[in-house]
């Protein structure tokens, strides 16, 4: 009798790969006790076609989707797509599971959209005893950090939820896997003290930092180097706060990290520190903060998070900073020859004209100052504070004043098209509020 193999089906969207490169480094270090291949779909045609084939193999398959709640649409399009296709459920050898910060915040609506399966929290050791359950034939509904659909005395689904996902430190796993040629930046920071009302990431993981150590980053950045890969970037809620339990920044870790990063990725490498997929807090921007990066760091373009230019606004989001402090962070950044681009948000609760116009008046300072602002609109995500109140909507005035900046190149970013998926998840939600799982909360270790 052949040995059985798992077709472990991933679908593999730009954007979106971090969190699958971070499933698959767990795998990579905990491995199942059954062979399998795996596959990175990049299309939904893709995923249907290895599907098909596995299950006329009659191997077991496992097909996998993470995404973030703006993309839950499409995604669950394509699943329909796959499932019309090929019709075999669970037991019939395909098990569908879904994972990420939107299955994570709204488990029921994610499965009730047609995925067999959620994880539910942190998913490295999920994925892996997923995987292991799925590639045995074993029991996989019920596992610690999964949910899924009981339809026995209801035919829509009643959902039931294992045990809490388990979590182990960061370093026990690789930021990406070091035997397949899949790179990402390295996450050193997970989880957030601030928990921001806006921000899904301190109500996903937890309200506290959890950092990777700087051995485990040199580990991921001689992997690289092997690969003749050049640049090294960071995924972090809040750059400066690496090697910090609180709100101060640890300017000593941060200048430890980066000089072993620089000595790993070696004179024809680069570290890129403060820029995308990261930023800096305004109030964490200092002259010796500044002057420690230009010793490290090879960009001189940062982000900035200021979200609003009106204190009301920030005081109702939980940001734990004013406005002014944004610009003594962008005349700081330009004084040390740093070039600041700072992320704003319009139409957040709590924004009205008068605290529009303020932003405007702020993004007008800080564009003379030489920044460049990166606009956004407010989206009401789910697992937030803030996931029942109205989605973002710019007012006229506020559209003028960006459409002037913009023209000058003071301004970028996609408001416009975030102002239409806003509108478009607050009517999805209205759709299933009968669904609503209650209100979020911040989660601690363990919880």
């Amino acid at each position: 009798m052949p040995e059985q193999v798992l077709d472990l089906v991933v679908r593999y969207r730009k954007g979106q790969t971090y969190g699958v490169h971070a499933l698959l480094a767990a795998l990579e270090v905990e491995p199942p006790s059954v062979p399998y291949e795996l596959h990175l779909a990049r299309s939904v045609e893709e995923l249907t076609d290895v599907v098909r084939a596995g299950v006329a193999a009659g191997r077991r398959v496992l097909t996998v989707w993470s995404f973030y709640s703006p993309d839950f649409p499409p995604a669950a399009a394509e699943l329909a797509q796959v499932c019309a296709a090929v019709p075999e459920g669970p037991d019939g050898g395909v098990v569908h599971v879904a994972g990420g910060v939107h299955a994570t915040a709204e488990p029921l609506v994610t499965l009730r959209s047609g995925w067999d399966v959620v994880a539910v929290g942190e998913g490295e050791r999920t994925f892996v005893t997923l995987v292991e359950a799925v590639a045995t034939g074993a029991e996989h509904r019920g596992l610690a950090g999964t949910a899924h659909l009981d339809r026995a005395d209801d035919p829509a689904g009643r959902l039931v939820k294992g045990p809490a996902a388990q979590r182990r430190p960061l370093d026990h796993y690789p930021a990406f896997p070091h035997t397949r040629n899949l790179t990402s930046p390295i996450e050193i920071t997970r989880g957030c003290v601030y928990a921001c009302k806006f921000c899904q990431t301190p109500f996903m993981f937890s309200a506290r930092f959890r950092h990777r150590s700087v051995g485990s980053v040199r580990e991921s950045v001689r992997v690289m180097r092997g690969r003749a890969l050049r640049d090294v970037r960071f995924v972090t809620p809040t750059s400066l706060s690496y090697g910090s339990d609180g709100e101060e920044p640890d300017l000593g870790a941060v200048e430890e990290l980066l000089a072993a990063c620089r000595e790993e990725i070696g004179p024809g490498g680069r570290v890129f520190f403060g820029s995308f997929p990261s930023e800096l807090r305004p109030e964490h921007v200092s002259v010796e903060a500044l002057r420690m990066l230009k010793k490290h760091v090879h960009n001189r373009d940062v982000i900035v998070g200021a979200q609003s230019g009106s204190d009301d606004v920030l005081a109702l989001s939980g940001r734990g900073h004013g406005a002014a402090v944004v610009e003594d962070a962008v005349r700081l950044c330009v004084q040390e020859g740093f070039r600041p681009n700072v992320d704003v948000i319009f139409g957040m609760p709590g924004e009205g004209g008068p605290q529009a116009l303020e932003t405007v008046a702020l993004m007008d300072r800080l564009t003379a100052l030489g920044a460049r602002i990166h606009a956004h609109t407010f989206m009401p995500l789910p697992g937030t504070p803030w996931r029942n109140e109205p989605p973002g909507r710019l007012d006229a005035p506020t559209r003028r004043a960006l459409a002037t900046l913009t023209t000058r190149g003071g301004v970028y970013g996609s408001w416009e098209k975030q102002e239409g998926i806003a509108a478009e998840m607050a009517g999805a939600r209205s759709a299933d509020a009968g669904h609503r799982q209650g209100r979020p909360r911040r989660l601690r270790e363990g919880g």
